[in-house]
C-alpha cells in the first residue's frame, strides 16, 4: 500500500480558490479578445497563442483534475447528469439571449431599424438551433455586426465547450475500466498518447483528419494531465515542496519548447495550479458563487455591443474595464438564475456551494 508523505495533506475540496483562479482566466480570456475585437491587433503573444488561449489551457488542466474526481465519487449516470447541467442550461440560454436580445439590440444600434432580421440567413433561430449540440457551427445573425472591426462574430468563446464536454465523454467511459480508477500509469499513459498525437499533428491532417481532431488533440493533453494531477493527489496527497517546483518547471517547457511545450507541462501546470488555489486566499464571496462560466460565456457579445455602443473610443484599457463590469452583470444572473438553480436540482437538493461547481468550462 503506497503511504503518504507526512508532510503531505490531501486536497481541500472545500476551502480553495478555484473558483477565483477560473475567474481569473476567464478574465485572460477577455483581455486577449479585446484586442481582436477593438481591432488593435493580437495582443500579446507566445508561441503563436495569445493570452487567452493559454487561458484555456489553464481551464483544461483544472477540469481534468475536477471532472476526474466528479467521476469517481459519482455513478455513471450521476455523472452525465451532473455534467449537462453544470455546461447546458447556461449555454442554452446564452444562445437564445444572444440571438434574441443581443442581436436585435445591434441590429438598432447599426441600422435604427430590423428589416429582414428574422429572415435573412443565419437567421436568429437558425443560429439557435445550428449551435444547440454544443459545437459551433454558427457565429453571424442575420446582418448584424457588420460595422465593427470584427464582423460577425456574436460569440468567439463558445467553440470551446464542445470540446470541454468531448473530454467529459472521455473520462465518463474510461470510468468503466478499473485500470483507470485503480493505477496511475494508466492516466499517464493517456496522457502520454494524447501529446504524442498532438505533437505530430501534421501527419494525422495529412491523412485527412478535420479541424475537430486538431483541436480535440490541442486541448485534451491539457485536460489529460490535470487527471494525473487527480491520481497523483489520490495517491500521495499535496506537497508545498513539489507544488512549487511543479509551478517552477512548468514554465520551462511552456516557455523553451513550441508547437507543443504547453502540452507537454500539462500535469506539472496541474498540479502547481492545484496547489496554488490552497495558498492564495479568495474573497468569501467568490467562494459562494462561482460565476466564472457566465462570465466566460458572456464577455465577448457584450464586448461587441460596447463596440456599438462606441465604447472603443475610451481605449482598449478602458474597453477592457467597461467590459468587465457589463460581463459581470450577466454572469451574476447566470449563477443565481441558472446555473445555481439546475445543480441544486441536478445534485437533488441542499449541496453547499463549494460543491456546487466541481468543473467549470472554458
Amino acid at each position: 500500500m503506497v503511504t503518504a508523505p507526512t508532510s503531505a495533506r490531501a486536497f481541500p475540496h472545500s476551502r480553495n480558490s478555484l473558483n477565483m483562479f477560473r475567474l481569473v482566466l476567464a478574465a485572460a480570456v477577455l483581455f486577449a479578445h479585446a484586442f481582436y475585437i477593438t481591432g488593435n491587433g493580437h495582443g500579446p503573444m507566445l508561441h503563436g497563442e495569445n493570452i487567452g488561449g493559454w487561458a484555456v489551457a489553464g481551464f483544461f488542466v483544472l477540469s481534468g483534475f475536477l471532472i476526474a474526481g466528479s467521476r469517481s465519487r459519482h455513478s455513471a449516470g450521476e455523472f452525465l447528469v451532473h455534467r449537462i447541467a453544470r455546461i447546458y442550461p447556461a449555454f442554452l440560454v446564452c444562445l437564445v439571449l444572444t440571438a434574441l436580445v443581443f442581436a436585435p439590440i445591434a441590429g438598432l444600434l447599426e441600422r435604427g431599424e430590423l428589416g429582414g432580421f428574422m429572415t435573412t440567413p443565419v437567421t436568429p433561430l437558425e443560429y439557435i438551433w445550428g449551435n444547440i449540440g454544443l459545437h459551433v457551427h454558427s457565429y453571424t445573425i442575420s446582418w448584424t455586426l457588420q460595422t465593427v472591426p470584427y464582423p460577425g462574430a456574436w460569440n468567439g468563446s463558445l467553440w470551446t465547450l464542445y470540446y470541454e464536454f468531448f473530454c467529459y465523454i472521455i473520462v465518463w467511459t474510461l470510468g468503466f475500466l478499473a485500470i483507470f480508477r485503480r493505477t496511475l500509469w494508466f492516466p499517464v499513459a493517456l496522457w502520454v498518447v494524447s501529446l504524442a498525437v498532438h505533437a505530430s499533428m501534421g501527419v494525422w491532417t495529412r491523412l485527412g483528419l478535420d479541424l475537430d481532431f486538431t483541436l480535440l488533440f490541442k486541448l485534451l493533453p491539457f485536460f489529460l494531465g490535470g487527471v494525473v494531477a487527480h491520481a497523483v493527489f489520490a495517491r500521495w496527497g499535496m506537497h508545498r515542496n513539489i507544488g512549487i517546483a511543479c509551478l517552477v518547471g512548468s514554465l520551462v517547457p511552456i516557455i523553451l519548447v513550441p508547437g507543443f511545450g504547453g502540452q507537454l507541462a500539462a500535469p506539472l501546470l496541474a498540479y502547481g495550479l492545484l496547489w496554488l488555489s490552497t495558498v492564495v486566499p479568495q474573497p468569501k464571496i467568490i467562494a459562494k458563487h462561482d460565476v466564472s462560466y457566465g462570465f466566460y460565456i458572456y464577455a465577448w457579445p457584450t464586448a461587441q455591443l460596447l463596440m456599438l455602443l462606441g465604447a472603443a473610443g475610451l481605449g482598449v484599457w478602458a474597453f477592457m474595464g467597461v467590459n468587465v463590469l457589463v460581463t459581470l452583470v450577466f454572469a451574476v444572473a447566470s449563477w443565481l438564475f441558472i446555473e445555481r438553480p439546475v445543480l441544486r436540482a441536478a445534485r437533488g437538493s441542499r449541496t453547499t456551494p463549494a460543491a456546487l461547481a466541481p468543473a467549470t468550462a472554458p
